[in-house]
């Protein structure tokens, strides 16, 4: 080998500095570009940023041109799989280097892809590649929009409705749903709104209110397809639906799109109908058209001025929706135990699962709070500002709704007074003149206490994240508006009011929830108060530190002290960027101090807070001293101290100045003047900076102490482990506290990182600390990562010293090899000192190259002499380090200026302007290491010197005849560690070159099998800084030859040790394969990784961002991106690695040691092949057939249990078993294992198989036949656009014939595989686990593309009776699964046909609705009630299973059948399929067969209904060979029906159900005499044979019959019910006939649903008079019958149902017209009728013991059920005019005494209607019932209910309760506080102080005063005068009105407040009871709640009140 002379390169360099490498030179046609043009704007600040120049632009669109030529290749050639995937796959690579794609390419390309991935039958992985691509393509805005792009939207629709619903026989679930929702979702915006019209006919037809599934797939449609730019003709419509619906589901769909159609229509052009036409038309489907609806009325004339309405885009009405689903969302349970939270949820469980199918949608809490910000415009009269903490009671405005007393008062004046109504203003004002604000302020008041710590739950957790999402959106629009292209009109935008106001609003409940325990809340609340000390610092700031400074001083709760430094973390931006708030950085120094005591190791929770802490302030500043600057003395004159004040010096004077604005709260001058702390004395900028300057003269204590804190913790840590760990938690501890060093030491000016240095290397060099090794090594690190000159110079001759004294004196002279091994306290002293050694060697190699004699020399004796464990792996890290720092490429710092200016003067002398600095991505210089000649010199000499020499060493380790004891493995392993380590040392040193031979060579044995080489994608390499990149330079040549030895050594180890195999060669095998995966992997981005890279730069932006879409940012954001951009480079020239004989051999080696007996060494060697299998392409391939052969029989148990992990790993199961030439061995090979019984190779071949399964699809090849034209179209299109170079005509035909080949060599494999596991499947020697391994597989290989095979039809058929369950389960599915393709391959079309499995049965007919009307629909529905006319439904369709549209509006067409001809043949299926079909007839024709299977399905267990599959199976085997096997089956079948036994009755009727299901096509005549048998056995089914426990099995049965089926279909059937029901004896001695008829009939009605509408009046008519049944379980059919009525005949009062006219009629219609007809009609009248009956009842009720038993109770029991039934469905809103008549009575229910059900049934329900929003129009009334309930009720009981009640229905419904009826409600309560039962008193109090927080501040005003008047003229008389009782009642509820205001301001002390409490109550605390039992009880309410804020609230007291309150609190002065 030749070699270098090293010796002759030159090593004599210039002085080290830290000096970065000089700038690269730029591409001509990159450092020229247009800078309009973003993309090659950002291009050249990422060429910039890195040290080496990089490729032009127009190289790499040549590179993208061949990209996407070589996609459009394989697309043509239809080689999805792997051609397709693959190009994609370098794409995205390419997008990771940043070159910008032109915009025509971009367009073109998302055509593509959008096309492609909507194809019918595409695989999902390729349709999730294509929807992920489209995503990348389309994400952005400015790329690419609707006037560059549009798009069909049918498509998408057509397949995601035919694959979203399953039917009941289909069981295979995809994810095509989930990625047709989310290419839907992504290519909205290129959908052309002119389609608008279209999509609503298509969608609108489909929603159906009766059925959930219908709503809210319509709904996700409508939502989802519906283009957002112009939603003014459909948004009322939207609405109407919404109100009409009680959903949790459809809430959160429709909250997530109006937040997205607020944001985007804050630009009013963006809705322009004249856009409509400007947009060019040009991507319609064939099937597409465009009608055009009428739209005058939102279509305005004239200049058009955007969507605004009364709050934004919303009506007031709108609006009130809007925030009573958002009362809703936060699920705030209530006094009442959550009985009033939505029923939504309830009412979503009606909902199938399928509808989880689709992508969800965004949190609502988010989506609410975007909602209300995007609607915030300066749209009223603002309010006076509000000056409190939080505007706890929001005014409501100064007009009528503020109560007031008139002046003059007497004694007449009694609580119950009215509050009056007379308005004193015109105009009704609101919080910063915004309506959306002022409806937030509300519900944050309404809501405050739930923020409390004390009240937490689930809820605070979404309140705490709504209040972050409020400020963090609120931010983001701010910051958008003040952007000079922001399209917000002026009158529009956010006002500074407004952002005050809102952060007022915010501040009292964010500092609530700072103390929560909740992790989630504290890190929401965190981020809230970041943007809020962003948005308005002065208000956030001062109460931050006003909570930090007292907690961080004194001993306080761990959970207080905590919270402050989180919180001080949040505000960080606020006390540190001179940008945010001039004024903060003052307060810094004083925090800091505070803070020392938080590095506390017995404290991690607050050590790692405080860390955190220090990095987010260190990064933003330079710790320095300026007191001694000039700019000080400067500054001191300007201020004109000099001289001025005899006696006292500039620095007192500014101390005192600093004193005087520290944050206090002065409460004489009140805070509701506006006037906030530290506000009064506001400074000027220079005077802030002469305060801030002599601070800083505290820096240099405060470092020292903070080090020495620091340096005392590492001695304080635990002893290490025994080998060598330590504890995660200790871990976690030094990672932060080095994290908070790094930066404090980068961020140190030049004296005190001197005196850091200094302290550092006094501890250094005094102590040793076995126990602190690791933290030294970070700290050194630290201090080196400023400084390593200075570090270097003062550390390496110290420890080089020590090294070389500890080494003479025997340190590491004991040999071990094991990590287990412990470390021996006499080497100490050398680990300590290595470790100061490595972190010193820390980056930069110009400093370290100084020294590289001495390190040489170092080196050299380290691997001499290091014989531990310890040692010899310390000195190899060492030796990787200084490798690394010499030859890598890396950033030399990140300061929070750029090197130029920190190294200026005006810098120095005053840095503290620069504080906070953000800049913008031009601005930033980056200085880079980049390896010099000396350094790579150095690094030669160390690899010449010391590795090459120990490589022989190896070798000769290995030769025969070395004896291979301890001392072997010994100099084995620390040989192998040191080259190793020098090789991990330099992965960026020399670039890897491949040949041309060995790119062939990897083609021909490649993992991508049968592929044409071209299309096996390669990649160029690029620039990314390799110091030796030259193949002709010497020392290229020579370190690329010793890496190859190396990897020569590393086989021929293996070899050697795999041959040995003695289990004390065990740490030299794990040597090994470590040796091995750096040889293999450590080369280009393996040490700065690409995707660590790109998670650190993001958690560094959203760490350092203060608003969303911020563009500038703090330098060291920017220093990461360049990191990131040189690893994405470093990453593509890792993709491909070069994979030669050695490498192939190293991966064999690997493999061998995957199969070794030892388990521990076999998962080390896995891991390394998962990790090898990502770089090197054909390892699958070559491992494969080792593996195989590993699993024969013989092997030994271990190396087998290695072969079946190895193969269970993904990498190989999914590979081997996706691709069909490969699966047939793969598969065979794991049913070869059952040989082997040992379990635990049994357990593992279980596993294998499992994994084998879920990677095994059906195979399916339609695609390839199926011809999009609209794929060939956007081909052609991008293909113009492209350069013609790359073309090539020839190779897309080789393509084509290639992938045909491919098809066809799997199509054979594919039979090969079916026909091997059907043998052994079918042998007697298969274990039964593997059997049913063998038929899930057979199963899935049945293909809808190719017809099934005789002998596997009737494999299935046997196994549907086989002994085992499993069995069977399957069987019977892939019956299932057989007969439903065989159907499908009958009755298709076309290809397109067989791939979305529509059949088109040759019975069924698209009939056209010429004219829709509601005639029309009641004929319609009216026709399943008559019976059929057999010969006229044989001619025409009359028919109708699926009655999918006609509820809201019709469709053009829908679907109906014929009736069978009556003397038609039997069924002719497929010819293809006709001898399987065969095979199974043969069977079935057997009576034993249903024998056996009859067994089967009446076998003992549990089941009380029918089994799905049982009865699926049966109908597949019926609809496959017509009434064949009915002769063979009937025996059977009347065998069981005799059987009275529960579980022989379910057989019978799962053979029945089958039967049925199968015969729903059979000719006439067959299907008579099937009913002619069944008809005799019908009332023997149904009446005589059923008991209670057969009677759910036949109740499911009918389910199962009437399911989605026309009811004249079973003609016989409905007539027995409909009979049974007309003869029920609703009160007959036995419940049970009656129960059993009923829910036979449920079962009837509730399956039929819409089509059982024309029976509804009727059997209501029959039902209504039982509504009193003497039986409580017939009364509760009765109940459920009456709320299905409801929702059955819920009709909408459109006056044409067709979508047209639906939508105009919501857009035209009075808002107070139920057009959707939503409102309680149907029941009205029976209600009515209730109300006059139960004044009757009431009468004759019998009180007692049975007054159970009275008609007044059993009816209202049932009328509770009802109407408890009815809130709880999706149709709720009927309910509230059922209860408006009805409320009387109901509160009547509550107050009966002697009937436990009823009153609590009543009372429950009162409450759980609070949980549906009620049509606005409705509330008053309901409200006015309450009322009346107060009144006029006898009973104070009703009172006691009713009170509360009217809490929660306000709390519920606020935002739709006018002003003026809030005042009504104060004063219905007021008036109940003077009621003569005390505990009416009481309650009203309380709900007093619940309803005050929301009310109007001047009607709370009028009301203190109102009540101390009361209580000044209320004078007690003698106990013993007549008056007395009625005086003290008086005065008791004064005083409980004036606790009520107290209680109303929990956490908050108003100014009027001190007065009230210590002048007023506290003179009544003796008063006699219940006075003074209520003053005590208000004076503890508001001690608990002012505890937390006691330093503030106290303030607000004299020290005279102070005493009083006191006394009053504890009968001595507490707080004095």
């Amino acid at each position: 080998m030749n070699l270098p002379d090293i010796g002759s390169l030159s090593i004599n360099g210039a002085a080290s500095t830290m000096k970065a490498a000089p700038p690269p030179s730029i591409a001509e046609d990159i450092a020229q570009a247009d800078t309009s043009d973003r993309g090659m704007a950002k291009l050249k600040t990422y060429a910039q940023s890195l040290p080496y120049s990089i490729e032009p632009n127009s190289r790499m669109q040549d590179m993208l041109d061949f990209i996407v030529t070589r996609i459009l290749q394989c697309v043509e050639a239809k080689d999805y799989d792997p051609g397709f995937v693959q190009w994609d796959n370098m794409l995205t690579y390419w997008t990771m280097l940043k070159y910008p794609m032109p915009k025509e390419k971009r367009v073109g390309l998302a055509r593509v892809y959008y096309h492609l991935g909507t194809t019918p039958g595409m695989p999902t992985h390729i349709v999730a590649t294509c929807a992920e691509g489209f995503r990348a393509l389309t994400r952005s805005k400015k790329k690419i929009s609707i006037q560059d792009l549009r798009l069909p939207w049918k498509p998408v629709y057509k397949i995601l409705s035919k694959d979203l619903f399953l039917t009941r026989r289909q069981f295979e679930i995809t994810q095509t749903s989930w990625y047709m929702g989310y290419f839907a979702d992504n290519s909205r915006r290129f959908f052309h709104p002119a389609a608008v019209d279209e999509m609503l006919a298509t969608f609108l037809p489909h929603f159906n209110g009766t059925n959930l599934d219908s709503v809210l797939s319509t709904q996700y449609y409508m939502l989802t397809f519906l283009p957002l730019t112009h939603p003014q003709s459909y948004l009322p419509l939207l609405f109407r639906l919404w109100e009409s619906v009680n959903s949790y589901i459809y809430d959160d769909r429709m909250l997530q799109f109006l937040s997205r159609l607020v944001e985007m229509h804050v630009d009013p052009n963006v809705s322009d109908p004249a856009k409509i036409e400007e947009i060019p038309d040009d991507a319609r489907s064939e099937d597409e058209g465009r009608p055009d609806w009428s739209k005058d009325d939102c279509y305005t004339r004239g200049r058009w001025s955007g969507l605004f309405s009364d709050v934004g885009i919303f009506s007031d009405y709108e609006w009130h929706l809007i925030m009573c689903k958002c009362l809703a969302t936060m699920e705030i349970p209530l006094a009442d135990g959550g009985g009033s939270l939505t029923t939504g949820p309830s009412a979503d469980k009606e909902a199938g699962f399928e509808i989880g199918r689709v992508p969800k949608p965004a949190w609502r809490i988010a989506s609410l709070a975007h909602i209300i910000v995007y609607s915030m415009a300066p749209d009223s009269i603002p309010s006076p500002p509000s000056n409190m903490p939080t505007p706890i009671a929001t005014p409501f405005g100064t007009g009528s709704s503020t109560p007031h007393v008139n002046d003059a008062f007497n004694l007449g004046d009694y609580l119950s007074a009215p509050l009056g109504r007379a308005g004193r203003g015109k105009f009704k004002t609101y919080l910063g003149g915004s309506k959306a604000l002022d409806s937030l302020a509300k519900l944050i008041a309404s809501t405050e206490s739930f923020f409390h710590p004390t009240n937490s739950g689930s809820w605070t957790a979404d309140l705490s994240a709504f209040i972050k999402y409020i400020v963090y959106d609120f931010n983001k629009r701010w910051h958008e508006e003040q952007d000079p292209e922001c399209k917000t009109p002026r009158n529009r935008r956010l006002t500074r009011d407004m952002k005050r106001e809102l952060v007022q609003c915010l501040r009292t409940v964010a500092l609530l929830a700072m103390f929560s325990q909740d992790s989630t809340t504290v890190s929401n609340i965190q981020s809230c108060l970041k943007s809020m000390s962003v948005m308005e610092p002065d208000l956030i700031l001062f109460p931050i530190l006003e909570r930090a400074i007292p907690s961080l001083e004194s001993l306080v709760e761990t959970q207080r002290t905590l919270a402050v430094i989180k919180a001080l973390g949040a505000v960080a931006p606020a006390l540190v960027c001179r940008d945010v708030y001039y004024p903060g950085a003052k307060h810094l120094i004083n925090i800091l101090e505070l803070l020392i005591p938080g590095i506390d190791l017995n404290d991690p929770s607050k050590t790692l807070c405080t860390t955190a802490f220090l990095v987010e302030i260190s990064q933003y500043i330079m710790i320095g001293d300026l007191t001694g600057s000039g700019a000080t003395r400067a500054t001191v004159d300007g201020l004109g101290l000099n001289g001025h004040e005899p006696g006292a010096s500039p620095t007192n004077y500014l101390r005192r100045k600093f004193t005087e604005t520290l944050p206090t709260l002065d409460f004489t001058k009140s805070n509701h003047e506006g006037i906030e702390p530290g506000q009064e004395r506001r400074l000027t900028k220079v005077e802030e900076d002469a305060l801030l300057r002599d601070a800083t003269g505290a820096f240099a204590d405060w470092v020292a102490s903070f080090m020495r804190r620091v340096i005392q913790l590492f001695e304080n840590l635990p002893d290490e482990r025994g080998d060598g760990t330590s504890s995660t938690t200790e871990i976690q501890i030094i990672e932060a506290v080095a994290g908070a060093c790094n930066q404090v030491c980068v961020h140190l000016s030049e004296p005190l990182y001197d005196l850091v240095l200094n302290i550092v290397y006094d501890y250094a060099t005094t102590n040793v600390r076995a126990n602190a090794v690791r933290a030294i090594h970070q700290l050194v690190e630290c201090v080196t990562n400023a400084n390593p000159e200075k570090t270097l110079a003062k550390f390496l001759p110290f420890c080089v010293q020590n090294i070389y004294l500890e080494l003479e004196n025997g340190a590491s002279s004991v040999r071990t090899t094991s990590t287990l091994s412990s470390s021996l306290p006499s080497d100490a002293t050398l680990h300590w000192n290595l470790a100061i050694l490595r972190g010193a060697m820390y980056n930069d190699g110009k400093a370290v190259v100084k020294y590289r004699d001495e390190l040489l020399s170092l080196f050299k004796l380290l691997h001499e002499r290091t014989l531990s464990k310890r040692g010899f792996s310390w000195s190899g890290k060492l030796l990787s380090s200084t490798l690394l720092t010499l030859t890598h490429t890396y950033p030399l710092e990140n300061r929070f200026v750029n090197p130029d200016e920190w190294e200026s003067e005006d810098f120095r002398t005053d840095h503290i302007r620069y504080w906070g600095k953000l800049y913008k991505p031009e601005e930033v210089k980056v200085s880079w290491h980049v390896p010099g000649d000396e350094e790579i010199d150095f690094a030669l000499q160390v690899f010449k010197e010391l590795v090459e020499p120990t490589l022989k060493q190896l070798n000769q380790l290995l030769e025969n005849g070395v004896p291979r004891d301890a001392i072997w493995r010994n100099n084995f392993c620390r040989h192998l560690t040191l080259v190793r380590n020098a090789f991990s040392g330099i992965p960026s040193l020399a670039k890897e070159y491949i040949s041309a031979e060995e790119i062939r060579h990897a083609n021909e044995t490649s993992d991508i099998l049968n592929e044409i080489p071209e299309m096996i994608a390669t990649v160029e390499s690029l620039e990314c800084g390799f110091p030796l990149s030259d193949p002709s330079d010497a020392r290229y040549q020579y370190i690329t030859s010793l890496r190859r030895q190396y990897g020569e050594f590393l086989h021929r180890a293996s070899e050697s040790l795999l041959k040995q195999g003695e289990e004390n060669t065990l740490d030299a095998v794990y040597m090994l394969i470590r040796s091995i995966r750096t040889y293999m992997l450590e080369y280009g981005d393996n040490r700065d990784s690409y995707y660590v890279q790109n998670d650190q730069f993001n958690t560094e932006r959203s760490v350092t961002r203060q608003y969303a879409g911020q563009k500038v940012w703090p330098r060291a954001v920017f220093v990461r991106r360049a990191r990131l951009y040189h690893s994405a480079r470093l990453r593509w020239n890792s993709i491909e690695r070069r994979r030669g004989p050695l490498e192939d051999v190293l991966i064999d080696d690997v493999l061998q040691w995957a199969m070794w007996n030892y388990a521990t060494v076999r998962e080390s060697a896995q891991s390394l092949l998962d990790s090898l299998s990502a770089v090197f392409d054909g390892l699958r391939c070559r491992c494969l057939p080792t593996l195989y052969k590993a699993l024969e029989p013989g092997t030994e148990d271990d190396r087998m249990k290695g072969a079946l992990w190895t193969l269970n790993s993904s990498i190989f199961v999914k590979y081997a078993v996706s691709e069909p030439t490969l699966a047939t061995e793969f598969i065979s090979r794991v049913f070869a294992c059952q040989q082997n019984e040992k379990p635990s190779i049994q357990n593992r071949a279980a596993t294998l198989a499992d994994s084998c399964l879920n990677s095994f699809v059906e195979p399916c090849f339609f695609i390839y036949d199926i011809n999009n034209k609209a794929v060939n179209r956007s081909l052609r299109s991008l293909e113009c656009i492209l350069s013609s170079r790359h073309k090539d005509d020839r190779l897309v035909a080789r393509c084509r014939d290639r992938r045909i080949q491919r098809i066809e060599a799997s199509n054979k494999a594919i039979e090969n595989t079916t026909a091997m596991i059907l043998r052994i499947a079918k042998s007697s020697k298969t274990h039964w686990k593997y059997a049913i391994v063998a038929v899930r597989c057979l199963r899935t290989l049945i293909r809808r593309d190719v017809p099934l095979s005789p002998d596997l039809a009737s494999y299935f058929m046997e196994r549907t009776h086989d002994v085992h369950p499993s069995m069977r389960y399957y069987a019977q599915r892939a019956m299932m699964k057989m007969s439903r393709y065989i159907k499908l391959r009958t009755y298709y079309r076309n290809t397109i046909d067989l791939v979305l499995e529509q059949n088109h049965h040759p019975l069924r007919r698209r009939i056209d609705v010429t004219s829709p009307s509601h005639d029309f629909t009641r004929e319609f529905l009216q026709a399943f009630r008559k019976s059929l006319d057999v010969e006229k439904a044989v001619r025409e369709p009359l028919l109708c299973d699926k009655p999918a549209t006609g509820w809201l509006a019709w469709g053009e067409t829908f679907d109906s059948f014929l009736l069978p001809p009556t003397d038609n043949a039997a069924q002719i299926w497929e010819p293809a399929s006709m001898d399987a079909i065969s095979a199974i007839r043969t069977m079935a024709m057997d009576t034993s067969y249903w024998k056996r299977l009859s067994n089967h399905f009446s076998s003992e267990n549990h089941a009380e209904t029918i089994s799905q599959d049982n009865v699926s199976c049966v109908k597949s085997i019926f609809q496959l060979l017509g009434d064949k096997p009915f002769d063979a089956m009937k025996p059977v079948l009347e065998s069981l029906l005799k059987d009275s036994d529960k579980n022989k009755q379910r057989g019978a009727a799962e053979l029945l159900a089958g039967l049925f299901g199968g015969s729903k096509h059979w000719p006439g005549h067959v299907q008579q005499h099937i009913w002619d048998w069944f008809h005799p056995n019908i009332q023997k089914i149904f009446g005589q044979s059923i008991k209670t426990d057969t009677m759910l099995i036949w109740t499911s049965f009918l389910e199962y019959i009437f399911y989605n089926k026309d009811p004249r279909r079973v003609q016989p059937l409905v007539d027995y019910l409909l009979d049974e029901y007309r003869l029920i004896d609703y009160n007959g001695e036995s419940s049970f006939d009656a129960v059993k008829t009923l829910c036979f009939f449920r079962a009837f009605y509730e399956e039929l649903n819409w089509k059982f509408w024309p029976w509804t009046e009727d059997t209501l008519r029959l039902c209504w008079p039982e509504i009193s049944s003497e039986h409580d379980d017939v009364r509760a059919y009765v109940a459920e019958y009456l709320s299905f009525c409801d929702r059955v005949k819920w009709s909408p009062r459109v006056t044409t149902p067709t979508p047209e006219v639906v939508v105009r009629e919501c857009r035209i219609s009075p808002i107070d017209q139920d057009i959707l007809g939503s409102r309680g009609y149907f029941h009205r009248e029976h209600v009515l009728e209730l109300v006059s009956k139960f004044k009757i009842w009431r009468e004759e009720r019998v009180p007692g013991v049975r007054a159970f038993q009275s008609t007044y109770d059993r009816v209202g029991v049932t009328v509770c059920k009802w109407l408890w039934h009815l809130v709880h469905d999706t149709h709720a809103i009927p309910v509230f005019d059922y209860l408006l008549p009805l409320m009387p009575e109901l509160f009547r229910f509550t107050e009966v005494n002697d009937n436990d059900e009823l009153s609590s049934r009543a009372s429950v329900l009162l409450v759980r209607m609070c949980g549906v929003t009620p049509p606005l129009s409705i509330v008053n009334s309901l409200l006015d019932s309450i009322f009346d309930a107060i009144h006029n009720s006898p009973s104070w009981r009703v009172r006691l209910k009713a009170l509360p009640l009217v809490q929660v229905f306000y709390f519920r419904q606020m935002p739709v309760i006018s002003d003026i009826k809030v005042v009504e409600i104060l004063e219905v309560i007021c008036k109940c506080l003077d009621d003569d039962i005390i505990e009416v008193r009481e309650m009203a109090a309380t709900t007093l102080s619940g309803i005050l927080r929301l009310s109007p501040r001047r009607s709370i005003l009028t009301l203190k005063d109102r009540f101390v008047r009361s209580l000044k003229v209320s004078h007690l008389p003698d106990r013993k005068a007549p008056t007395y009782n009625c005086a003290l009642r008086q005065r008791h509820a004064a005083i409980l009105g004036i606790c009520a205001l107290i209680d109303s301001y929990p956490y908050t002390v108003e100014r009027w407040m001190p007065e009230l409490i210590t002048n007023v109550l506290a003179e009544h605390t003796y008063d006699p009871i219940p006075i003074s039992t209520t003053v005590s009880k208000c004076a503890s309410n508001f001690k608990k709640t002012h505890q937390d804020t006691w330093h503030e609230d106290s303030k607000r007291f004299n020290e005279e009140q102070l005493a009083s309150l006191s006394t009053l609190l504890t009968g001595s002065s507490y707080y004095a």
